[in-house]
């Protein structure tokens, strides 16, 4: 541990030198979709094929996403930074503008995204203001080619 006083601010402002992919979770609740905005997506395993993202204690869509024990992993294009806005709020239908289409496995894809993963919710990690998601991948598809839409000192951005 350190003996420097930890600053939220600062930690914030330091982290945030780190470029991160944006990708949106989503999943059916009932006949109703949820979906939440990530910038934590990450690959974890080819043998087994193993996802992983991190979700907000606070967060009001992860716990319906949780109850479902599934979700699809949707990779935003660089053109999408207004359905990452619509889907990183407290939005009550972040749905309604957002043109989608159910997977073979039943969970919601949205439109125009690079590309796609269904998943079971495989198991969660507690981790401080923040739970560790692993996803058992069911099936992926490139939907896409294109830039990726990166989230960087606190803004959006693109590779160009």
């Amino acid at each position: 541990m350190t003996d420097v006083a930890f600053d939220p601010a600062r930690f914030r402002q330091v982290l945030g030198h780190f470029a991160t992919g944006v990708s949106v979770i989503t999943a059916m609740d009932g006949d109703t979709p949820v979906g939440l905005a990530i910038g934590s997506f990450f690959s974890i395993s080819l043998d087994p094929p193993l996802v992983g993202f991190c979700a907000a204690k606070s967060s009001t869509s992860w716990p319906r996403i949780r109850a479902v024990g599934a979700f699809s992993v949707n990779v935003l294009a660089e053109d999408q930074e207004d359905i990452c806005r619509v889907f990183a709020s407290k939005e009550p239908d972040k749905f309604s503008g957002a043109p989608w289409s159910p997977s073979a496995h039943g969970q919601p894809l949205l439109a125009g995204v690079l590309a796609s993963i269904d998943c079971d919710l495989e198991v969660v990690h507690d981790a401080g203001d923040h739970e560790i998601v692993v996803g058992a991948v069911r099936d992926l598809r490139v939907k896409r080619e294109g830039g990726p839409l990166i989230f960087f000192r606190g803004g959006y951005a693109n590779l160009a």
